[in-house]
């Protein structure tokens, strides 16, 4: 029985990162919890060996009976009986599992039933769950809407919402509708204060992941007369209250074992969570970004089943007498669909760092106020969080389709037949760069830091770390890189034409991505040498990238940005 832990060495590479000593000396506030439970930890080597114990029993269930149930949960699927969802026979022993190895809750605090595990850790396991089953990852991730709970809700909330979350019910984020997919602004569905200070929420909402869950976060609006962010509140609903049924369950192209519900809400009790009128401003922003880095490790999943279902394939497939493996043109589609993984984990990796410091931070500042450097620290987190968080979403997402759509390539007709597993990854895959944001809406987040040079200054400091001898070369091609953003950037940014600068925006967005991956990969060979092939390729294909990006940019005339527009 495969481990999809310990069968990935790569995985405990990026547990290991020089940075994590210092987000778990943070997050465990100098261990202060081992006198209170006996699972805390009571240094730095007991905290990552807890990490490395339960990522193992993630692996060993992915491996041993999610990973099973997937082919059986895409077919069987969940439906809807008397407004209530019934899940696939394969999804329930899933959910029951994980509850049973307590697997909820993993990154809240002890005094609410959780593991206080940091982000990283908790985003590696939902890497694992990811390559066993996809659409299992949308259910069993959601738990970090209790992030939301925590950092925005009062004690009382916390203590009663996020220990049932510990124990195993699960979470929604009720925030799309009929006519506001991503506009949020649009969203309509009414919230009515009452006497007793409990509210009522009347409306629809749709495409919810998990839509019958046992909790729900609703974006709702209660201001009257309102019709922007502004009147925006999130509130909390408990399904035991009543007044929401499902209407029906989408038929997806994918991630069939995940139900996305139409809910109509009939007077349904709830909660002001937080403050009024700060719904969309800034609670959704934060479950937002929590959310587009799950879908990033959902991402990497995918990547990482693709690549494995491709390579097994392709070493058992035998054409004109030898193993297709060994044709030129099927290695080099193989070693492409490695190094696209391995960037999008780095960058993975990386982000979850930078938002674990920046997270644990505003935690701190909530127990005492933070010294001069730690908030200039937070700070400086905080902004590479929020720079990288649309990078890893929007580039991982369109690699982990690539790697789906190669994985059927290599495959041949015999990938066009549902007899074989990547059928069913490619249309998992397909979700990732639409839902939380589609590709283009994660352009617009991340160009602002084109423009006011977060990616540049970030790229500087990988610049300035020395790398052994022979990956000179590789740093060499990357700094020539660094030099093609630069005079990219500032053509675009010299000309002041709103339509031409959406317009180049893609470009100038992916080549920092492409940079930024490329170094971090190098940086991963630096510290190990298994990611110096790796590496090497993905240079080779960031180079390409940014080279095309960038004579693309060079040679285009401004003018010309009317025949883009006049469709």
């Amino acid at each position: 029985m495969a481990n999809f832990y310990t069968d990935n060495p790569d995985l405990k590479h990026h547990l290991n990162h020089p940075l994590m000593r210092k987000i778990v000396e943070l997050k465990e506030r100098n261990f202060a919890d081992a006198d209170k439970y006996d699972y805390a930890p009571y240094d730095f080597d007991d905290a990552m060996d807890s990490y490395d114990r339960v990522l193992e029993i993630v692996g060993d269930i992915c491996g041993g009976v999610i990973a099973d149930n997937a082919e059986s949960v895409d077919h069987q699927g969940p439906r809807v009986e008397n407004g209530r969802v019934i899940y696939a026979d394969g999804t329930k022993e899933n959910l029951d599992v994980c509850r049973k190895a307590g697997l909820m809750g993993m990154s809240m605090p002890r005094r609410f039933g959780g593991l206080n595990f940091p982000i990283t850790p908790y985003i590696m396991a939902a890497d694992i769950v990811s390559r066993a089953d996809t659409g299992f990852e949308n259910l069993w991730g959601l738990q970090d809407c209790a992030e939301t709970i925590y950092e925005f809700a009062n004690e009382d909330q916390k203590k009663r919402y996020i220990s049932r979350v510990c124990k195993g019910e699960t979470m929604s984020m009720d925030l799309t509708e009929p006519d506001a997919g991503s506009d949020l602004q649009s969203v309509m569905l009414k919230a009515t204060e009452q006497p007793d200070g409990t509210w009522r929420l009347n409306g629809v909402k749709r495409f919810i992941t998990n839509g019958d869950s046992d909790i729900h976060l609703v974006l709702a609006r209660s201001e009257d007369g309102t019709k922007d962010g502004r009147g925006l509140s999130m509130f909390i609903y408990d399904k035991n209250d009543g007044g929401v049924t499902v209407r029906r369950i989408e038929n997806k192209m994918g991630i069939k074992g995940s139900p996305t519900c139409e809910l109509v809400f009939k007077n349904a009790k709830a909660e002001l969570c937080g403050n009024r009128r700060l719904g969309l401003i800034k609670y959704v922003m934060a479950l937002m970004n929590g959310a587009r880095l799950g879908i990033a490790a959902q991402s990497v999943g995918v990547s990482e089943i693709a690549y494995r279902e491709a390579l097994a394939y392709a070493k058992d497939r035998k054409q004109f007498g030898k193993a297709i493996i060994e044709f030129p043109a099927v290695a080099e589609m193989l070693s492409v669909m490695k190094a696209k993984l391995d960037a999008s984990r780095s960058l993975l990796y990386e982000t979850s760092r930078f938002v674990d410091i920046y997270k644990i931070y505003d935690d701190i500042a909530k127990e005492r106020p933070l010294s001069p450097e730690e908030r200039k620290e937070a700070k400086f987190y905080s902004k590479l969080a929020d720079a990288l968080t649309p990078l890893v979403k929007g580039m991982g997402s369109e690699y982990c389709n690539q790697n789906a759509y190669d994985c059927i390539q290599i495959h041949g007709g015999s990938g066009f037949m549902k007899d074989y597993a990547c059928e069913r990854i490619y249309r998992d895959a397909r979700i990732t760069s639409i839902y939380e944001g589609t590709t283009q809406l994660q352009v617009v987040a991340a160009i602002r830091h084109v423009t006011t040079g977060t990616y540049l200054s970030l790229i500087r400091q990988y610049e300035a770390q020395e790398v052994r001898p022979e990956l000179a070369g590789i740093k060499a091609r990357l700094v020539e890189m660094t030099k093609l953003y630069e005079n990219a950037v500032e053509k675009v940014t010299s000309v002041k034409e709103s339509d031409y600068n959406d317009l180049m925006a893609r470009r100038l967005v992916e080549m920092a991505g492409n940079i930024i991956m490329s170094y971090l990969l190098l940086m991963d060979a630096n510290r190990n040498e298994s990611f110096t092939r790796s590496a090497t390729i993905y240079n080779n294909l960031a180079e390409a990238e940014v080279t095309k990006h960038a004579d693309f940019i060079a040679k285009f005339n401004p003018e010309e940005v009317a025949l883009y527009m006049n469709v």
